[in-house]
């Protein structure tokens, strides 16, 4: 017995070890290039076009989002839960799911112009939105062709691909925004070329790199095949679906409801924009932690441990970044924006509390996904949906953005009280009131400290730069991480 308990403890120091590398390489990649392209392309854009230029795009933009379910029907994440525990697979699953994504795209296409032109949209909406879809339908290969590199264990080659799509982007949009190219006017027609441009390139070098790990790939149309994978993977289709429309409808439903839509979508974008780079941490989180958690739960091993050291991991920064934005929120938004920055400002305040619940949703959801416990999940993706629409319809008409901003907030929290509930009950999960203890302290006085450094310091960026590194120090007095545990995971015996 006690051979047996070492040999699960070794097991799991590896399986920390391997995880909290490659986060490791894969956040610092994305550290690299993410933010730049958020606050120094994406943001320059919006203040180059105007925010209703932008907000006319963000909402087309989230309209394409909406309906990219059909472009893979669930496939991707089915793929990468199932080449995680059958990697014998990935040549037949590659061959025919390449083939059935082709045909889906083509309805991608023709159900979101119908939908396009029902909703009222025009000539110049249409065209705009044709490159939109085009986008989505690269976008959507290149995350299936990751999912059979990271079901493969291959982590350091998805995390390099993971961010090529947007270095291109930063590449292209630089040239095109300060290359000081004659008689050229930067638009944001240009904006979306260059994203087809860059998503083109990625889109080709992954299909590559997949394809060099099949043993074989011969583009077929099996129906029998298909219909079983179909009856498999339409769950995560549905599951993707509505968790898209309680994150994303808020700004389609600002533009179509109000007569100044397209710039309260743009005031709503210039707060989202920050929780959207910063949404990259538990995103990257999550997509590491769904092939380790599928074969932890196939091999019948205790998925708690990895859990709480996930959590503790992704807590600390997202309370971090959380808190300064909500302190220092004014202050950067008049950083950041020419225009609006006042009204984004308190949108901000309201986001980034709901930034904090969808960190937590990250890591509940892909462990309930792992588990495929997605009948569970639907429905509470469904109450989302449900929630998020009837307080859109009813705060948009009379607060505008801050109304949607609200319902994103209570959305979130509904998702994350639901889904904690789910997992407690599942997984059997034991309750230690010693760690909640320390949580709830360790949030009390990160808000009080960072409050506390706003009115020390004259300047403001010094403040809000000291507020993160005093935050994630206090994680480690309290013991949230443990800095001895971090290093040995990081350095090899």
């Amino acid at each position: 017995m006690r051979g047996f308990t070492y040999f699960w403890v070794i097991h799991f120091k590896a399986v920390k070890r391997k995880f909290a590398t490659n986060l490791l390489l894969l956040l610092a990649l994305n550290l690299l290039v993410k933010p730049f392209w958020i606050f120094g392309i994406d943001r320059t854009v919006q203040n180059v076009v105007g925010a209703g230029e932008y907000g006319l795009f963000y909402s087309l933009f989230n309209f394409s989002l909406l309906l990219n379910i059909v472009l893979d029907l669930g496939f991707t994440n089915f793929n990468n839960r199932e080449i995680s525990r059958h990697s014998q697979l990935l040549s037949k699953y590659f061959s025919n799911i390449v083939a059935v994504k082709t045909i889906l795209a083509f309805a991608y296409c023709i159900f979101c112009l119908i939908t396009a032109l029902v909703m009222g949209y025009d000539g110049r909406h249409i065209f705009l939105l044709s490159f939109l879809v085009l986008n989505q339908f690269l976008s959507s290969f290149i995350l299936y062709f990751r999912s059979n590199l990271s079901g493969l264990q291959l982590f350091k080659t998805d995390s390099f691909l993971s961010i090529l799509d947007r270095l291109l982007m930063i590449i292209i949009c630089s040239v095109l925004l300060w290359g000081n190219i004659s008689n050229f006017h930067f638009s944001i027609e240009w904006f979306i070329y260059a994203q087809t441009i860059s998503y083109l390139l990625t889109f080709t070098f992954s299909f590559l790199l997949v394809l060099s790990k099949a043993t074989y790939f011969r583009i077929r149309f099996n129906k029998a095949f298909l219909i079983s994978i179909f009856k498999k993977s339409y769950p995560y289709a549905l599951l993707v679906l509505l968790m898209t429309l309680y994150s994303r409808i808020d700004s389609v439903m600002l533009e179509r409801l109000l007569v100044n839509g397209n710039i309260e979508s743009g005031i709503y974008a210039q707060a989202f924009r920050i929780v959207d780079a910063v949404n990259m941490i538990p995103f990257l989180f999550a997509g590491l932690l769904l092939p380790m958690f599928s074969k932890m739960i196939k091999n019948q091993e205790s998925t708690q441990p990895l859990v709480g050291f996930a959590f503790s991991l992704l807590f600390i920064p997202a309370l971090a970044i959380s808190v300064t934005c909500i302190i220092y929120r004014a202050e950067l938004m008049e950083l950041l924006y020419h225009e609006h920055a006042t009204e984004s400002s308190m949108l901000l305040g309201i986001l980034m509390v709901s930034f904090l619940l969808i960190s937590i949703n990250y890591i509940l959801g892909t462990l309930l996904t792992a588990n495929g416990s997605l009948k569970e999940l639907n429905y509470i993706a469904f109450t989302g949906v449900a929630i998020s629409l009837a307080l859109n319809l009813l705060l948009i008409p009379y607060y505008q953005s801050k109304g949607a901003a609200i319902a994103n907030l209570v959305t979130q929290l509904a998702v994350s009280v639901l889904q904690t509930l789910l997992v407690f009950k599942t997984f059997h999960f034991k309750v230690n009131k010693k760690n909640y203890s320390s949580y709830l302290l360790f949030i009390s006085i990160a808000f009080v400290f960072t409050l506390l450094s706003k009115w020390v310091f004259s300047v403001w960026l010094i403040g809000f730069f000291v507020s993160l590194i005093l935050v994630v120090a206090f994680s480690f007095i309290f013991r949230i991480i443990r800095i001895r545990e971090l290093i040995t995971l990081l350095i090899r015996d």
